[in-house]
């Protein structure tokens, strides 16, 4: 689907349905809660969790890698929003964990002749990865302390939910 099919969508209904299911909502999210995951097209967060708008924020990135900017975002999600929990979710059968940063960043030098000034973020095992996000977010000072972080490896096959608890 292209952009401009997008467009004719909103033009369509899209736009008015959106501003219908947005009606009397703020921009706090009803359950205080953060979903940092992939954005795998595979992926409904509102259909996964039974959600409906405005119940949570969505940050959403290739592998659901915690990053400088969703650090960022849950940093202002938090202390500008009320958020106080953050549920990290990666995938099995993931894009990420089927090539390395160096083999990409090497494909992208030779197309362009630079080198990406970001990090990529490819893992090999989703847990792992759930587990070092978690981490990140845990230490880092401008998250609250007191901030609730959970990390799980969703099946992408029969969409279960395995909790990642890291040592």
């Amino acid at each position: 689907m292209s952009g401009e099919e997008l467009l004719r969508r909103h033009a369509a209904d899209g736009g008015r349905l959106a501003a219908s299911a947005a009606q009397g909502m703020g921009s706090i999210p009803a359950l205080h809660t953060v979903v940092v995951t992939c954005m795998d097209t595979r992926i409904d967060v509102l259909g996964l969790f039974g959600l409906t708008v405005g119940e949570v924020h969505t940050l959403r990135n290739a592998g659901g890698v915690v990053t400088d900017d969703v650090v960022r975002s849950v940093t202002i999600s938090q202390r500008k929003l009320g958020t106080r929990e953050v549920l990290v979710v990666q995938h099995t059968r993931c894009g990420l964990a089927s090539f390395t940063d160096a083999e990409f960043s090497e494909e992208l030098a030779q197309d362009t002749g630079m080198l990406p000034p970001w990090r990529i973020g490819t893992f090999a095992d989703p847990a792992v990865d759930v587990g070092r996000g978690m981490a990140r977010l845990r230490r880092d000072p401008f998250v609250l302390p007191d901030t609730v972080i959970r990390g799980f490896v969703l099946d992408i096959e029969d969409f279960s939910l395995r909790e990642i608890h890291p040592d």
